[in-house]
């Protein structure tokens, strides 16, 4: 057998296979191409909503059941991918305050601070009474939810008062979200395509809550937001916190202080049981400020004034219970382009008090939105 001449034709034959490979591999190509055009990827309507969600890593989904899907980017995940951060976030700090966690030592160890780092200088009696309602271990977790009925991903808009949501058109983007926070003058009515409508938490001191119902009432704010499902978060930052909240689940009048006759029904509804109220824990505001907000304020005769706002102590709080975390409407590097609120009908500036440092919370927002551990709405 002459293997040479043999060679010829197998060689001519594998040729000719190849390129019939070759060619119906094209047509497939050519088939999958145009497939691709027909059916683009999804995107989405404004700018803003495609940031977020490249931000997150979110997918399109045509079920509309966002609780179903996991976290494809957990705040958790970030936090341990950036060595900063990850010093600072302990999440073993207990968020809440509940009867649960009272002893003796505790008392001890947060009278030796005032308010709202502790309980110097406040009554024991209305201490333990307010805590001693506070006694079921819903009263200890933020979202009241069994395990069953638990979303894998907890997604939590919380939604400032910052004049940069005046126009903002981001009330549908809030609003899909699993939870929204809101605080002090939480204006919604003529602004519910900017901010959206749904509330699952109210955070607020018992001050800044009456002073926006008086500062804000020409301009909407007549009535704190209610609702079966919602709950409202006690800021600690004074006595009348406690006294209120007591009155509140007791439904009766607040017995002494400087709301003394207030009934609370008015703020948050008739016979609200224990289960809408949450008290911020004062260890963990204490932890907030002194590694998160730990102003130069303090140094300068304002330590007794100084404590993080209502918005950065509820943002702060959706960071350690949230598996991602959106903020609107807080303070970002142009904020001297917006009102200082966004229901406000004339422009009117920023003002910065030496209760707060605006300013501090401003590069903490900057800052965890550029190590991607929160997203902050900028425009």
């Amino acid at each position: 057998m002459d293997w040479g001449r043999m060679g010829l034709p197998r060689s001519r034959c594998f040729r000719l296979l190849l390129l019939l490979f070759a060619a119906s591999s094209g047509i497939l190509f050519a088939l999958y191409s145009s497939t691709v055009e027909q059916f683009p990827e999804v995107w989405f309507a404004t700018r803003d909503t495609m940031t977020l969600r490249h931000f997150f890593g979110l997918k399109a989904s045509s079920s509309g059941t966002k609780k179903s899907q996991p976290c494809p980017s957990s705040l958790s995940l970030a936090i341990g991918q950036h060595h900063h951060f990850q010093s600072l976030f302990n999440f073993s700090t207990p968020v809440l305050l509940w009867g649960g966690l009272f002893t003796s030592e505790l008392w001890d160890g947060l009278s030796r601070h005032k308010a709202p780092y502790g309980w110097q200088g406040l009554s024991r009696q209305a201490i333990t009474s307010t805590l001693s309602l506070l006694n079921q271990s819903e009263s200890a977790k933020l979202f009241a939810h069994s395990r069953k009925s638990s979303p894998s991903c907890i997604r939590c808009a919380v939604v400032g008062n910052g004049g940069i949501l005046n126009g903002s058109r981001q009330g549908l983007n809030i609003d899909a979200h699993d939870y929204v926070f809101r605080l002090n003058g939480a204006v919604i009515k003529d602004f519910e395509h900017d901010v959206g409508t749904k509330t699952s938490f109210y955070g607020f001191t018992v001050n800044t809550m009456k002073n926006s119902l008086r500062s804000y009432k020409h301009l909407g704010f007549t009535a704190v937001p209610q609702g079966k499902h919602l709950c409202y978060i006690f800021i600690p930052a004074s006595i009348r916190e406690y006294l209120m909240l007591r009155s509140a689940i007791l439904d009766v009048s607040v017995p002494e202080g400087p709301d003394k006759g207030d009934r609370p029904q008015t703020y948050f509804g008739p016979k609200a049981s224990a289960s809408k109220f949450k008290l911020l824990n004062p260890d963990f505001i204490s932890y907030l400020k002194e590694r998160f907000l730990k102003s130069e304020l303090i140094n300068r005769g304002f330590e007794d004034l100084y404590m993080p706002s209502t918005g950065a102590l509820m943002l702060l709080t959706a960071l350690h219970t949230c598996d991602q975390v959106s903020a609107y409407g807080f303070i970002t590097e142009n904020y001297q382009k917006y009102s200082d609120h966004y229901f406000e009908r004339q422009k009117k500036s920023l003002k910065f008090y030496a209760n707060h440092d605006l300013r501090l919370e401003g590069t903490l927002w900057r800052d965890l939105h550029e190590a991607g551990i929160l997203w902050l709405y900028q425009r």
